[in-house]
């Protein structure tokens, strides 16, 4: 599984940025993004940054992180899955279609 860091980006110098996941800094590519403006947040893996992020975004994939990392250590989870409790689980669309005209098998 690959995971991506959400970033803020701190300064710009060409290709390159000096960002922060709020613990550490990093220097990332921006070859994928292009030319970012400091305060920009990216969802970055190894070491390049892969897209854009929203703030809003960036706190919700580092906040499921951080209850991520809490959880393997033998804590909770705290809030950070709420609006996935939220909703129930959904069928896709095909299969919806499918349990609606009784298909349940192949």
């Amino acid at each position: 599984m690959c995971v991506g860091i959400p970033m803020r980006v701190l300064s710009v110098e060409g290709i390159a940025a000096r960002a922060t996941d709020g613990e550490a800094e990093a220097l990332i590519d921006l070859s994928l993004t292009g030319p970012l403006a400091p305060g920009t947040w990216v969802l970055t893996h190894l070491g390049g940054a892969r897209e854009v992020l929203e703030e809003a975004e960036a706190h919700k994939i580092a906040a499921a992180l951080r209850a991520l990392r809490s959880i393997m250590a033998g804590g909770g989870a705290g809030d950070a899955f709420a609006d996935l409790e939220a909703c129930p689980p959904a069928l896709p669309p095909h299969l919806r279609a499918a349990a609606a005209a009784g298909r349940t098998t192949g």
